[in-house]
């Protein structure tokens, strides 16, 4: 059976959903009593960290076992930079197998007879991932060589005598499938021709098939089953109106695709097709949405997880009975990316909480005893009792409409001691703030500032009709959200009116310096991060592997071709004049997103205003940090700037 990897990349914006009917948290009465409560518990004297405390936190990811079952692969930045490294299943003994110093390096998996392993870098953060294989020399191979290609890797065969990659390298628009021997050489055949602009997700275990997603809108696709054999394809999902669903998983006996769809719900759902009769199924409907559900490694077991009010959590069945059975689980933790050993004895996964990084675990698939923490990410000079917890508040918004998000209140913070506080806008546009620890939010909470991660409407988790709001609304609809949390934040009696900010990165950072410039009274400072600030340019520019999916960010931001004059309406470039607030600026130089021209134009507008703007460009980054010292001096930048304007 291939390996089963439970965290998928979409193209779509999905994120974790689900859980009991029964366990869907009530809207606090007050959002003010709430953070009093908070203040009234938690009212300590804290010491002030340093950004470097709190960056020099280790950040781990990946987890695929050895052969014969005695150590993980996986990736951790203890040197400043992501490297792969193997790590005893008792947590005793960590290997350091690459040296990279400049380009950020991901496990992927262990070979399945020996230690050679896969794992994937790009160069710079431009975002052209290669696949690489570290022989048992120590020399390494690049699978997918070439320039300005894609590639990413796609899971094991059935009897794993070979793995299958996905690359743009025929056309840099879409993504071809190979399939990859383990021969001397690694021989590779194409298994499926993508002229059609498809996105391919898993191929069955025993070979014959290749789940493909179509995409029409930001809120409509359909799904395929094509037969790598006969060539034939058939449409799983045909549909009327806006449907959206993604592939999950083969059966064990390749008879059947589950996938979870938002047919007929608010929420996604978990549905098993039959291929041969075309039958369908509901699996699993919960008042969340459901992420995704896969089998184990050796298909003993069916993992479901889900996303209850921005946390994860899991459902576990018997794959054979279909029974549910206990999950793995982790006190006070998001438990996420499952893992199984060989033979499904084990599970690694990762689990992180409000107060500590994602770390990894270990555990029984018998959960015969509590999971074994292999790793420790706070940095020990922290005490995580000095930490706060995040605290889902709701607000009704400018229209009525509810709206969720994400609370950090400082531990000093009260009605006799207010704080200045800041907004935090997610990236996406379709993205959400999740209740689990962010390394920069806690830095600024300590150093005394109340945070409010804002789910606004389009935000992914609160059924499709939320997640649709903003469609061709953007930096408006949302933006009204933006604003309304303000005096969210003055209800809670531990806020100073006049020194609320807005920060965000991405699609967020688009949102704090729409929110200055169209509502240039509200917010005292903006920080933005790698955010986008000309739509125009960056919908003209968008990568050229982002081609299968341009007409459905069309249809969600407009067509620079048609679309014109609402695109430049909300484009703060074009209104650079109407920016009275200071704000900083963070930009990567690599961005293939957001491109350095864009923010170079946005700061120089601001300037002539006579308007401070402080800008720090990254000559070795992309969209994003993945250097600790880039990001060390990027947050530090954050807070000097926040301490001097807010």
């Amino acid at each position: 059976m291939k390996l089963r990897t439970l965290s998928l990349t979409i193209p779509i914006a999905f994120i974790l959903a689900g859980c009991s009917r029964d366990s869907k948290p009530q809207s606090p009465a007050s959002p003010a009593a709430e953070s009093m409560e908070h203040a009234a518990i938690d009212s300590v004297q804290v010491p002030e960290y340093s950004i470097e405390d709190f960056m020099n936190s280790t950040r781990y990811s990946g987890a695929s076992f050895s052969p014969d079952n005695s150590k993980l692969l996986m990736s951790n930045n203890s040197t400043g930079i992501f490297n792969v490294y193997a790590i005893a299943i008792d947590g005793r003994d960590t290997e350091q197998l690459t040296f990279s110093e400049s380009d950020a390096l991901l496990a992927i998996s262990y070979f399945p007879e020996d230690e050679r392993f896969l794992y994937t870098a790009d160069q710079a953060g431009n975002e052209l991932n290669h696949l690489y294989v570290r022989e048992m020399d120590g020399s390494e191979i690049d699978l997918t060589p070439g320039e300005d290609l894609k590639a990413s890797f796609s899971g094991w065969s059935e009897n794993y005598d070979s793995f299958f990659v996905q690359t743009n390298e025929r056309d840099p628009r879409f993504f071809d499938v190979y399939e990859y021997e383990l021969a001397e050489g690694y021989p590779r055949e194409m298994i499926f021709l993508n002229e059609e602009g498809f996105f391919p997700f898993q191929v069955s275990p025993d070979g014959q098939f290749l789940a493909l997603a179509e995409l029409i809108t930001a809120d409509n696709n359909n799904l395929h089953v094509q037969n790598l054999i006969s060539g034939e394809r058939t449409l799983v999902t045909p549909h009327d109106g806006n449907v959206s669903s993604v592939p999950s998983d083969f059966s064990p006996d390749s008879a059947s695709l589950y996938y979870t769809t938002d047919e007929g719900s608010e929420f996604q759902q978990l549905v098993r097709y039959d291929i041969v009769s075309g039958d369908k199924e509901l699996v699993l409907a919960l008042d969340w949405d459901i992420y995704y559900g896969v089998f184990s490694r050796e298909g003993k077991y069916f993992v479901v997880a889900a996303n209850v009010d921005a946390r994860t959590e899991l459902i576990m069945f018997d794959a054979t009975t279909m029974e549910q059975i206990e999950a793995p689980s982790i006190n006070g933790a998001n438990v996420t990316n499952v893992q199984f050993s060989h033979g499904d004895e084990l599970i690694a996964m990762y689990g992180s909480g409000s107060r500590f990084p994602s770390d990894l675990f270990v555990a029984s698939a018998q959960r015969e005893e509590p999971p074994s923490r292999l790793t420790s990410s706070l940095n020990a000079s922290i005490n995580a009792n000095h930490l706060v917890d995040a605290k889902v508040v709701r607000f009704t918004s400018y229209d009525g409409v509810e709206v969720p998000g994400i609370l950090w209140v400082p531990h000093e913070a009260s009605k006799d001691n207010l704080a200045p506080a800041l907004v935090w806008v997610h990236g996406g546009p379709g993205g959400q703030t999740r209740a689990t620890y962010s390394g920069l939010i806690q830095y600024l909470v300590n150093h005394g500032y109340v945070v409010y991660g804002i789910n606004n409407r389009g935000s992914s988790g609160y059924g499709k009709t939320f997640y649709a709001m903003d469609n061709k609304r953007h930096g408006e609809a949302d933006l009204g959200d933006v604003v309304a949390s303000k005096q969210m934040l003055i209800d809670t009696g531990v806020v100073d009116p006049d020194k609320v900010g807005i920060i965000g990165g991405s699609y967020g950072g688009y949102m704090v310096v729409a929110a200055l410039a169209f509502e240039p009274n509200v917010f005292n400072v903006g920080v933005d991060i790698f955010g986008v600030t000309n739509w125009l340019r960056t919908l003209e520019s968008i990568p050229p592997w982002w081609a299968a999916q341009k007409d459905a960010l069309y249809d969600e931001m407009g067509d620079p071709a048609i679309d014109r004059e609402r695109l430049e309406r909300i484009s703060p470039l074009f209104h650079a004049e109407n920016i009275e607030k200071p704000m900083i600026v963070l930009q990567g130089a690599n961005d293939p997103r957001v491109l350095q021209i864009e923010s170079d134009e946005m700061v120089a507008a601001v300037r002539r205003n006579d308007v401070h703007v402080d800008y720090i460009v990254f000559p070795d980054e992309g969209h994003g940090f993945r250097n600790r010292e880039n990001e060390i001096n990027g947050y530090r930048s954050i807070r000097e700037f926040l301490d001097q304007y807010l």
